[in-house]
């Protein structure tokens, strides 16, 4: 497989009240400065329209939520909003595909439909930048929180692996399509075997949610389904355990 030049970031800290922000006005000034914010918490009462206005125009996803929830986060006096700081900054989609077929590589994308366990986040990115791929796509809602926990589980990796976060997924993936991208959807919901699939060719794997797996829609839009053949009683793998099976299958027929 061919080397990859990184791009080094920073390791992020531990996850404390210093990732974390709130009150309007320091809230407000934190979406106007371009930080990377991983959601954000606003008061179900609490009617703050300048800050729902500038999350919708900067894509950060935000939640209305109960002021217990609020204040379980943080006793100090919040007016009603908090924003999590992310410990990464989110790379563009198109930037990072753009990037592969100039360097002349086979693109590898891992898209996570609704993956929610920060832990498996961790691993599942730890694999993914061992295998060499080249980001990971995780919708704006619905996926698993980047924290310090999901920074030490990733062992680093995710200081180095291109994660896209969009907002639309069946949108993302219809684009991957059109770049020439085949799309595979690891799920049981097939009898097509992973070791069928040509992984040799650009690739986007789909991994589905701890819970339900792969969306139907997305199940429908893939090229092929891809199965792990499992010899014991228990029907499906943890998802992070899935994604390394699937991921060294398309390291071992690249290496080869």
């Amino acid at each position: 497989m061919e080397k990859r030049k990184y791009t080094v970031r920073k390791p992020a800290p531990k996850q404390s009240q210093a990732d974390m922000v709130f009150g309007t006005q320091s809230v407000l000034e934190t979406l106007r400065s371009g930080k990377e914010i991983e959601r954000l918490f606003i008061q179900r009462e609490f009617g703050l329209a300048e800050i729902e206005k500038l999350a919708k125009e900067l894509g950060v996803p935000y939640q209305r939520v109960p002021v217990e929830k609020l204040n379980r986060v943080t006793r100090k006096n919040h007016q009603g909003v908090i924003a999590f700081v992310s410990p990464i900054q989110y790379m563009p989609l198109h930037n990072v595909l753009t990037q592969v077929y100039e360097d002349g590589k086979t693109p590898l994308l891992l898209l996570l439909d609704r993956v929610t366990d920060v832990r498996n986040f961790g691993a599942i990115a730890r694999t993914a930048e061992c295998a060499g791929v080249q980001a990971i796509i995780v919708p704006t809602k619905g996926g698993a929180q980047i924290n310090a926990d999901a920074m030490k589980t990733s062992s680093g990796a995710l200081n180095f692996l291109p994660i896209c976060r969009e907002p639309n997924l069946y949108e993302t993936l219809t684009y991957l399509r059109n770049s020439g991208l085949q799309i595979i959807a690891c799920t049981e919901k097939t009898d097509k075997s992973l070791y069928d699939i040509d992984f040799t060719v650009p690739t986007v794997i789909i991994m589905g949610s701890e819970e339900d797996g792969i969306s139907k829609e997305f199940i429908d839009l893939a090229d092929s389904g891809a199965r792990i053949p499992l010899a014991g009683q228990v029907e499906s793998l943890n998802v992070s355990v899935a994604s390394s099976v699937v991921l060294y299958e398309a390291v071992r027929q690249r290496i080869k």
